[in-house]
Formats: structure tokens, C-alpha cells, sequence
């Protein structure tokens, strides 16, 4: 199985978008694993084992990929991030106009 379907899978798994921030990963793991931890689940207690096993990996996974991405700090890449208050102040500066 290739790397990108490995991550993909995972991610499914963890019904996260084609997006997301590590602390919403790290968020939706502990959502299912409150829902799904075999001393809580309502499911069977296999049931349970299994899908606490496969969300464990599924979070692994997604952590090793996220901790050996390679960030880019090109101007471009930041620029990405602006808030708006920031993309104006960098478009138009100081300009009275604007204000």
C-alpha cells in the first residue's frame, strides 16, 4: 500500500478533512477514543478492542507524517496565512485612506 493511501486511510478513519491542524487531530483522537475505549464503548468489547486499535494506529500515523513534513517558509507559504487585518495592513499599508 502506497504512503499517500496509507494517510489517507488513517485519516478517514479519524473523519478528519483533507485539512487540518495537528490540534484538531489531536482533538478528534480523543473524541473517538472517549467514544470508542473498551471501558466506555456500549459497542461488544471486541468491537471496541478493534476500533481502539485501529484509531491508535490511524493516530500514529497521521503523527509520524505531520512530525517529518517538511515545512515551507517561502514569503509565499506565509502569506497563505494572513488574516485579513494583516493582508490589508501589507497591501496598503499605513495609507490615511484605508485607515
Amino acid at each position: 500500500m502506497g504512503k499517500y493511501k496509507t494517510i489517507t486511510d488513517a485519516r478517514n478513519l479519524m473523519e478528519l478533512p483533507e485539512s487540518a491542524t495537528m490540534e484538531r487531530i489531536k482533538t478528534k483522537y480523543h473524541e473517538l477514543m472517549k467514544k470508542w475505549h473498551p471501558d466506555i464503548c456500549a459497542e461488544k468489547r471486541e468491537i471496541c478492542e478493534e476500533m481502539s486499535k485501529k484509531i491508535t494506529d490511524a493516530y500514529r500515523i497521521l503523527l509520524d507524517y505531520c512530525s517529518n513534513y517538511e515545512y515551507s517558509f517561502t514569503k509565499e507559504e506565509v502569506d497563505k496565512y494572513l488574516s485579513d487585518k494583516e493582508w490589508w495592513q501589507n497591501r496598503y499599508g499605513d495609507d490615511p485612506i484605508w485607515g
